[in-house]
């Protein structure tokens, strides 16, 4: 299906990384890009200010339950748009491979990880994970989260990784 964007489309984006992507790929001429500050309740508040549009939620099957209820509280018109969906791929072949870190970016690789190989122990496989829901989904499945991001001095998973083999080193 194609969709001619409108010229006056204004785009709300929950991070820098996505208004950087669309800056970078979509001819945005007159369009007007609105940046949170990487959490969804701030985001809030920017589309709060602008009441009277109608807002698309491009989300995938699996959203955050807080999401939809912050937009039903904030009082602004809103449809949801599953883009795409989440399936876990089949990781069978690597049940005898070993890693010294697992990287996580979403609960759904938890699920993943888990649906893969139902009796994974982290032994000594360090764990990084980006976001509190990932970290979370992490701890509720009982496994140790060794590095997180996004922090205020790893504001990017390369950099959390970066910086945790540097402390690791120089033991």
């Amino acid at each position: 299906m194609r969709f001619k964007m409108p010229d006056d489309m204004k785009y709300f984006c929950q991070s820098e990384a996505v208004a950087y992507y669309l800056q970078k790929y979509v001819v945005y001429r007159k369009r007007k890009i609105y940046v949170g500050t990487k959490d969804f309740p701030e985001l809030i508040k920017l589309i709060k200010k602008h009441k009277n549009e109608k807002f698309l939620l491009p989300s995938s099957d699996k959203l955050k339950p807080s999401i939809p209820i912050d937009l039903d509280n904030s009082g602004v018109n809103w449809t949801r748009a599953d883009l795409y969906k989440t399936v876990t791929s089949d990781l069978s072949d690597l049940e005898n491979v070993f890693y010294d870190i697992l990287v996580f970016f979403s609960p759904s690789g938890i699920e993943s990880l888990f649906q893969n190989f139902p009796n994974f122990k982290q032994n000594d496989t360090r764990i990084a994970a980006f976001g509190k829901t990932t970290v979370d989904a992490v701890e509720e499945a009982g496994l140790v989260c060794n590095i997180e991001a996004p922090t205020k001095e790893t504001p990017s998973m390369t950099m959390a990784l970066e910086k945790y083999i540097k402390e690791v080193n120089k033991k």
